[in-house]
C-alpha cells in the first residue's frame, strides 16, 4: 500500500475511530476534509472541540447538557411527578420528537447485561433510585428497548421502584402504525394483544 503522509494517517485512524465509521469511510472523510477550504476543516475542529469543552451531562438527569442541567430539567413547564427512564440522550431526543410527554427524564447510560460486565452499578441505577425517593415522583415509566438487555433492566428497575413510588409503568409494545399483521414477528404480535386498549 502506498504510504500516506503522517496527518493524513492520523486523521484515518481517529476517523476509524468513530462508530459506524470503517477503514474505507474514514479514508473518505479524510481526503474530503483535506480538499475543502481551511475555513471548513477549522470550523469542524473548532465544534468538536467547542462540544468536548462545553456539553457535559446534567447533574440531575445525566441528559447533555450545556451547564449545571439540562432544558428539560431547567423548564419550570415540565411535570415533575412524571419521570421517564431511558437508556441514552438519543432516547431522550426520539421521545421528545412526539411531544407526547411532558414530564422529567433520567438517563441511564447504558443497560444491564451480564455477559458485557455491566450490572445496576455501571449504570446509574442508584442515582435513580435516590431521586425518586427524594424528589416524590409519582409515576415512573420505565422505556428501555424491548431487546433481551432492556427487558432485563426494565424488570429489575421495577422491582427496585416498586416500594419507592406507587407506579412503574412500562410502554405500549405492538404493531407499528402501517404495519401488516402478516409480517409481524410472534412477540410483536402478541405485546400487541396484550396491550390492546377499548377505542
Amino acid at each position: 500500500m502506498p504510504q500516506l503522509p503522517e496527518p493524513l494517517e492520523r486523521l484515518i485512524q481517529e476517523l476509524s475511530r468513530l462508530p459506524g465509521i470503517g477503514p474505507k469511510t474514514a479514508q473518505r472523510l479524510a481526503f474530503h476534509l483535506l480538499r475543502v477550504d481551511r475555513q471548513r476543516a477549522v470550523g469542524l475542529a473548532q465544534a468538536i472541540e467547542d462540544v468536548k469543552a462545553r456539553i457535559g451531562y446534567c447533574e440531575r438527569c445525566y441528559n447533555i447538557a450545556e451547564g449545571g442541567l439540562c432544558w428539560i430539567c431547567s423548564s419550570p413547564k415540565r411535570d415533575g411527578s412524571v419521570l421517564c427512564v431511558v437508556e441514552s440522550a438519543f432516547d431522550v431526543l426520539a421521545i421528545e420528537r412526539t411531544a407526547e410527554f411532558n414530564g422529567l427524564y433520567f438517563v441511564l447510560h447504558g443497560v444491564i447485561s451480564p455477559i458485557d460486565g455491566i450490572g445496576p452499578e455501571q449504570i446509574h441505577v442508584q442515582q435513580l433510585l435516590d431521586r425518586v425517593r427524594d424528589e416524590g415522583v409519582a409515576e415512573v415509566i420505565v422505556a428501555t428497548d424491548a431487546d433481551i438487555e432492556g427487558e432485563a433492566t426494565a424488570v429489575y428497575l421495577q422491582r427496585a421502584l416498586a416500594p419507592l413510588v406507587a407506579k412503574v409503568t412500562r410502554p405500549a409494545h405492538g404493531l407499528p402504525v402501517g404495519g401488516d399483521l402478516e409480517y409481524a414477528d410472534e412477540l410483536t404480535l402478541a405485546r400487541a394483544m396484550a396491550g390492546r386498549r377499548a377505542f
